[in-house]
């Protein structure tokens, strides 16, 4: 399947904010966007027209940037909340929260939803005590997602517990550092997602 390949900081600096794809890169002095605060190329610093179709596509790059997904997917996920009952655009925040790799970066078992997807698709996750290599599979309220024992002397896992102690658990999720799991208690209300995205933009832009 096609997956963007170059540099993530790029991707920040064209949304002119931090997206947290980076891990602890994103928290230090390296970060782009602190030492480019501008979009990447040779037209960069030129400031552009804020037309209303840009500002919402924007808004739009900004969430599949931020979660990892591209066109096809985002525009499914899209769809899917615009047939659930309540307002599209929590819906579709909420839909994409439930994402096995995003569950995963937000009990502190990875340092980015990148390094999430990589760890599941090496069968080091598991929900409901299956292995789940697909990092979009949805997590559903009640379920477990818990470190396959295979995986619960990694490294990479051990220092993202470490590094995650700056970023706090939400409240819609529920871990146990000890056993390296953690619960889904509930689907997130929109207060419980700290995603800097506008979703009304977005769900302007696909009522076009």
């Amino acid at each position: 399947m096609a997956r963007y390949t170059g540099a993530d900081c790029r991707l920040c600096r064209r949304e002119g904010i931090k997206l947290f794809l980076k891990g602890d890169r994103c928290y230090s002095d390296k970060c782009a966007v602190e030492r480019r605060p501008y979009p990447p190329g040779m037209a960069g610093r030129k400031r552009p027209r804020d037309s209303e179709y840009r500002v919402q596509l924007r808004e739009k790059q900004k969430a599949k940037r931020v979660y990892g997904v591209l066109e096809k997917q985002f525009r499914s996920y899209y769809e899917l909340a615009n047939r659930q009952q309540g307002i599209t655009g929590e819906n579709l925040l909420r839909l994409l929260e439930s994402r096995l790799d995003n569950v995963v970066y937000r009990l502190g078992l990875a340092t980015s939803r990148d390094e999430a997807r990589q760890l599941i698709r090496h069968r080091h996750f598991r929900v409901n005590d299956r292995v789940v290599t697909i990092p979009s599979f949805r997590v559903r309220p009640g379920e477990m997602v818990a470190v396959a024992d295979k995986a619960k002397e990694l490294g990479v896992i051990k220092g993202a517990l470490i590094s995650s102690q700056r970023i706090e658990v939400p409240g819609w999720l529920e871990v146990d550092v000890e056993k390296l799991s953690g619960k889904v208690l509930s689907l997130p209300q929109r207060a419980q997602i700290d995603t800097p995205v506008r979703e009304q933009l977005i769900v302007e832009l696909y009522s076009k």
